[in-house]
């Protein structure tokens, strides 16, 4: 998998595009405004078709390019179905420009498979942040794509629409379970990994309550 990563818009969005270079095919996650030119170079440079987009949530600051992306490469949407309708009738809160709906075409259910080329991604629900969270988990590259589930030191908002912080207790608790050495990318912030986290993920694991 070849991995590439930039910071994107007025939230500081960590944007994704991960190809499979021999296959030529190529996805992107959480494609914040303005990352329409920067994928759309980044694919053209290495010749890959991009095969779908992908939202960890539905939130402005992770879907904002969506439409426009999806017009320009002819890639199909994805999102968890809770999440659906904040891609179809956005309502933004404090978003500085519009944000345009788009379709979403592919659900991203718990347990379902993402594929490109020879790649394969997991599919994890992790409600809390909003309904319809998900993370993305690589068994192959031992790394999981959190979104705003799980950062470098914390955990996603809670106090927004659609946020439960007994559900984030229970996808943080989830998340325990996985190796001390999978890299965490989350959707703001730095890298880091389980074993990094591991001492308040635990904690919040065995009292079932956040620490804030």
């Amino acid at each position: 998998m070849e991995l590439l990563h930039r910071v994107i818009g007025p939230l500081s969005t960590n944007v994704y595009v991960l190809g499979d270079a021999p296959g030529r095919e190529a996805i992107a996650i959480d494609t914040a405004i303005p990352s329409l030119a920067w994928i759309g170079d980044e694919l053209a440079a290495r010749g890959w078709t991009l095969k779908l987009i992908v939202s960890t949530h539905g939130h402005w600051d992770h879907t904002g390019d969506n439409a426009a992306l999806a017009e320009h490469t002819g890639a199909d949407i994805a999102v968890h179905p809770l999440d659906a309708h904040r891609l179809v009738d956005p309502k933004p809160l404090y978003a500085p420009f519009p944000i345009p709906p788009c379709v979403p075409a592919v659900e991203l259910a718990e347990g379902s498979v993402i594929r490109f080329g020879s790649i394969t991604l997991d599919v994890i629900h992790t409600p809390g942040h909003t309904e319809g969270s998900v993370c993305l988990l690589s068994n192959d590259e031992g790394l999981l794509f959190s979104g705003d589930t799980l950062f470098a030191n914390g955990w996603g908002r809670v106090d927004l629409p659609g946020g439960s912080a007994d559900q984030m207790v229970e996808s943080l608790a989830r998340l325990a379970g996985h190796p001390d050495g999978l890299r965490v990318l989350p959707g703001h912030g730095q890298m880091t990994t389980i074993g990094r986290e591991r001492p308040w993920l635990d904690l919040v694991a065995s009292e079932r309550r956040l620490f804030a």
